[in-house]
């Protein structure tokens, strides 16, 4: 089945803005358009429910059951458990709160393993358990794809790591990293497992119950919703760490890693993200199933539109000798976030695109180490990258393509 993109791209306010007219937005790996119904959720809120919520008054009660539905709504797509949903203020500070939980529980000797495949946010804070003695094991891009090996990672499993983290895919690698397979290993030589899906939840939110992760962290606001982090915790490990929140809320699996609490109207307008699915899933198909059923369904259509907008960028980049394209040049294989190392600093080069109407960033994107890795001058030079998602249309792709003929050339 084909992705309606006329109807997708009416469920977002900002392809109906005059301001944006002209403009096709390609840095969608930063943060996405957001759909219309979290925009009337959060306005929602904000006029009618702005009081403390779980109060015994109308407004209270209502606002509340926002923030619930929100939790139990998402989590459902997501595969999981409703208590197993926390909200918080960003991926990066759940990270930070994960990091502190892991080193109140780990002793001097032990291991995390992380990769130099990863946005910062998913690397430096377990990093930082060094100083506590936590022994930090790098699992290794290869410099030249800049793919991970999982075969790489079993030279470095043994009974002292406790912690495996990795992304899903990368910020500016893009190749979707086998999560189950990973998964496996880590969890046969008796690791738990941080998976960070920022880069891939916008291309469809996964079935985490299915992939397996004992953590799955995501942006709502990378995935047509508000600025808040979505942490999956799964309840044996939850129930093992060390609570960080009030001593008071320690039997809520939900408030033990958000100490900052979430930020109600935000969190009430993450119900918006589960209407949109649903509305895409009404949209397509007919049958009654389970949200998590829904959740794949709405995946698999934003993959497989994905796919068929990324193949022709991905053959007119690599064609260039002036363009190293970085991760796979295979769009089954990987999200549509392209970065390009060029000859020269990418930012004026974003620059020059932008007066083609191309909304494109260019830099490091917080993923120094990957393209250190790879030999990218990541301080100096950077990457181009050029990212979107299922609601971008072919004319806008064909803008893109028509536009880096001119500045490339």
């Amino acid at each position: 089945m084909m992705l309606d993109s006329a109807f997708v791209r009416s469920q977002f306010p900002a392809f109906q803005e005059p301001s944006l007219q002209g403009q096709a937005f390609f840095e969608n790996a930063g943060g996405s358009y957001t759909c219309g119904a979290v925009i009337d959720r959060l306005t929602r809120f904000y006029t009618q429910r702005k009081v403390q919520p779980y109060a015994p008054y109308d407004a209270s009660l209502l606002g509340g059951a926002e923030m619930d539905e929100a939790r139990t709504r998402m989590s459902a797509i997501l595969g999981v458990d409703a208590d197993e949903l926390s909200f918080g203020p960003s991926t990066t500070q759940n990270t930070y709160v994960l990091a502190q939980a892991f080193g109140q529980m780990m002793q001097a000797g032990e291991a995390v393993i992380v990769t130099n495949q990863d946005h910062e946010a998913n690397t430096g804070p377990w990093r930082r358990l060094a100083d506590r003695g936590i022994e930090i094991r790098e699992w290794k891009i290869d410099p030249e794809t800049g793919e991970l090996n999982p075969e790489d990672l079993e030279n470095l499993l043994d009974d002292k790591v406790r912690l495996v983290c990795f992304p899903h895919c990368s910020n500016v690698v893009g190749h979707i990293n086998p999560v189950v397979e990973i998964t496996a290993l880590a969890h046969a030589a008796g690791a738990f497992v941080c998976v960070d899906g920022v880069s891939y939840a916008p291309h469809g939110f996964p079935d985490v119950g299915n992939l397996g992760p004992d953590i799955y962290l995501f942006s709502s606001y990378k995935t047509y919703g508000p600025h808040q982090g979505l942490m999956v915790i799964r309840r044996a490990l939850g129930d093992l760490l060390p609570n960080q929140g009030h001593f008071f809320n320690a039997d809520k699996l939900y408030k033990r890693f958000t100490p900052a609490g979430e930020d109600h109207a935000q969190q009430a307008a993450c119900a918006g993200m589960a209407d949109y699915v649903d509305a895409l899933y009404d949209h397509h198909a007919e049958d009654a199933v389970s949200p998590t059923q829904r959740g794949r369904f709405v995946h698999d259509l934003m993959r497989a539109r994905e796919v068929t907008l990324l193949q022709p960028l991905l053959d007119a980049v690599a064609a260039r000798n002036s363009v190293r394209l970085i991760g796979p040049s295979d769009a089954s294989v990987r999200a549509p976030t392209v970065a390009l190392a060029l000859e020269d600093a990418a930012e004026p080069v974003a620059a020059k695109l932008a007066t083609h109407g191309i909304m494109a960033g260019g830099g490091d994107f917080y993923a120094v180490r990957a393209l250190s890795a790879m030999g990218v001058d990541a301080e100096n030079k950077g990457v181009l990258r050029l990212s979107f998602t299922h609601y971008t249309s072919d004319a806008e792709m064909d803008q893109l393509l028509t536009a880096l003929d001119d500045v490339l050339s």
